[in-house]
């Protein structure tokens, strides 16, 4: 198996050696599925899945024929943990960010951004703490129609943005929940700001990789090993708890304590 390193090196050089192939677990969706854009594993770096997305909005501008609606997966947020070989924590969101970036940065210059809306969430907030209360997580609405440099106070939850979406795209709530829910209003303003994005450079080297078993000792040697112990090639095998404390102590310091967890809302 290729490591990180190499295969980011030869993403980075464009010596092609590393050929990414994907496959639709869903038969149906296989038509609606880009081949050379892969989810997990998260040891692919995402500035490779923003590359093939930038590729795609390309050939989308000269066929004039940009879909409604995409979804787009952007996977190393999950991080690696502290397994030795792979990004650091820092590098792998570094990297995320990055991504990201790029991607509006794109889209905001290509001529389908007076019609575009980004929505940018995680999968699966409810396993992880945000770093000021366990109920947050990311929420962003990039659009011309977006209010600029904005934070948004009011209380919205995924299956707003769910409802917004389909608004949007002039469909009809699919169940009970999106039926019920408010769109995402406050995050919107009547006067377009078509100005495009620029993405701003990582300040973590992409590459910055976890050292090996050897060079650690004590909790830093502790928690490399459980990160060994997680499944980090498929999504959703880890153990959640575990994995938080991992990247909690790597990104805080070891001698930081864990937050206490409380079951009261």
């Amino acid at each position: 198996k290729m490591t990180f390193t190499e295969m980011y090196k030869d993403f980075k050089e464009g010596t092609g050696k590393v050929k990414i192939r994907a496959k639709n677990n869903l038969p149906q969706m296989e038509p609606y599925t880009c081949p050379t854009y892969i989810g997990f594993p998260n040891k692919i770096s995402d500035q490779y899945r923003a590359a093939e997305f930038i590729k795609e909005l390309n050939d989308f501008e000269k066929n004039d024929n940009f879909p409604n609606f995409i979804i787009l997966l952007l996977p190393n947020d999950h991080t690696s943990g502290t397994k030795p070989g792979l990004p650091t924590p820092k590098a792998a969101v570094a990297d995320n960010d990055l991504a990201l970036g790029k991607i509006v940065e794109a889209v905001s210059n290509s001529k389908f951004w007076k019609e575009t809306c980004i929505f940018v969430t995680e999968d699966d907030p409810q396993a992880g703490l945000d770093h000021v209360d366990g109920h947050r997580t990311v929420g962003m609405v990039i659009s011309p129609y977006t209010k600029r440099k904005e934070v948004v106070s009011t209380y919205y939850s995924q299956i707003n943005m769910f409802r917004t979406m389909e608004n949007i795209l002039g469909i009809p709530p699919l169940n009970k929940f999106d039926l019920t829910a408010e769109v995402m209003s406050d995050c919107f303003t009547e006067k377009a700001d078509f100005t495009p994005y620029k993405a701003i450079p990582n300040n973590i080297p992409l590459d910055q990789i976890n050292p090996e078993l050897l060079s650690l000792s004590g909790d830093e040697l502790f928690w490399a090993k459980k990160s060994m112990e997680q499944e980090l090639d498929e999504l959703d095998r880890i153990d959640e708890d575990t994995f938080n404390r991992i990247i909690w102590h790597a990104v805080k310091g070891y001698d930081v304590p864990y937050p206490v967890l409380k079951n009261e809302m």
